[in-house]
């Protein structure tokens, strides 16, 4: 976390840290597939399974970046019986795609369409 001194100045320190994590929290959202992912786990928990229906990727493919997701330290696992749910594990993570979501997926709140486009 970036703190400021009495004069209003920054500690580099800090703010080196805090810009190393931003980037590598930006690295992983700059693929298309792990960045579906995690909108979709910003709703709740899910399966592979039920991740595979909503994105129509593989299940192979799911793993892949739920693997990715879980290295860097965004996706926490929970096994239930013979499945395993996965989750955002990191709630800075979770205001990001939540803006991002507010930025890029306009819905209209009376009736939760989203928008059409060039009316």
């Amino acid at each position: 976390m970036t703190t400021q001194t009495k004069n209003g100045d920054f500690h580099l320190e800090e703010m080196t840290q805090s810009a190393a994590e931003a980037a590598a929290m930006m690295r992983a959202l700059s693929n298309e597939g792990r960045l579906l992912v995690l909108c979709h786990l910003v709703e709740g928990p899910k399966t592979v399974g039920e991740l595979e229906r909503a994105l129509g990727y593989s299940q192979p493919h799911v793993s892949q970046l739920l693997a990715r997701l879980r290295h860097e330290g965004f996706v926490d696992s929970k096994r239930h019986g013979r499945s395993v749910q996965y989750s955002i594990a990191d709630d800075r993570l979770r205001a990001v795609i939540m803006a991002l979501h507010e930025a890029f997926c306009p819905v209209n709140n009376a009736n939760g369409s989203i928008p059409a486009t060039g009316t």
